[in-house]
């Protein structure tokens, strides 16, 4: 089986680091910050998309120094103190690779930024393969999820998506790949269950009963 999983709000803590981000940003630019949901909204979209639905009246050099100033903040929070993993994430992953299923990453998240946390965690190699926002086409366009089932050669009936977004829900049901939502994450589950998600974890470890790989 191929799990491909969405990175922020589902493996990895980082609401509150993203949401930090970007009020700071705004007040990099002398802004009023926007609340702490509407920033929610746009967890797992890629940066330049997150920050135009945020931002949609300002000029493209306004949306690109926001962008700096985001990844600058971003930066410096996760070095006071870098994100740590959901519980059970590490541990259930590690069941998963000994089983021999095919572990991957589809993230909103930048290259740059992504191989700066794995290697942080000490896992560059831990994943078979990994897409990120910037060398594809953002969530919920499902290029991303597309591009992985070429590359290991797998249908979408063979893989699943597992995330935190309407976006992951999203772009899985648009090519009907399996879907498997977290109620943890940045979108309250509430908003996942429109998309008919398989399973439902509350707890990640909750992903070992699935019916599809017992």
């Amino acid at each position: 089986m191929l799990f491909i999983f969405d990175w922020d709000g589902t493996l990895i803590d980082s609401k509150a680091k993203i949401t930090h981000s970007m009020q700071y940003a705004a007040r990099d630019m002398g802004w009023e910050p926007l609340a702490d949901h509407l920033i929610h909204n746009i967890i797992g979209l890629g940066l330049p998309e997150a920050i135009l639905y945020l931002y949609p009246e300002v000029s493209d050099a306004e949306r690109a120094r926001l962008r700096d100033f985001y990844a600058a903040n971003f930066i410096r929070l996760d070095e006071e103190k870098s994100s740590d993993f959901f519980p059970l994430v590490h541990e259930t992953l590690g069941v998963l690779r000994s089983q021999g299923h095919i572990l991957t990453i589809a993230t909103g998240k930048s290259r740059k930024g992504l191989d700066r946390i794995l290697g942080d965690l000490d896992m560059t190699d831990y994943f078979d393969a990994t897409r990120c926002a910037d060398e594809t086409a953002s969530k919920p366009h499902p290029l991303m999820l597309e591009e992985l089932l070429a590359h290991f050669k797998v249908s979408a009936d063979c893989a699943v998506m597992i995330g935190d977004t309407e976006y992951d829900m999203e772009m899985a049901r648009r090519i009907n790949m399996p879907r498997i939502a977290v109620s943890y994450g940045a979108h309250h589950i509430e908003r996942l269950y429109q998309y008919k998600p398989e399973l439902c974890l509350d707890r990640f470890d909750q992903l070992l009963g699935w019916h599809r790989i017992n």
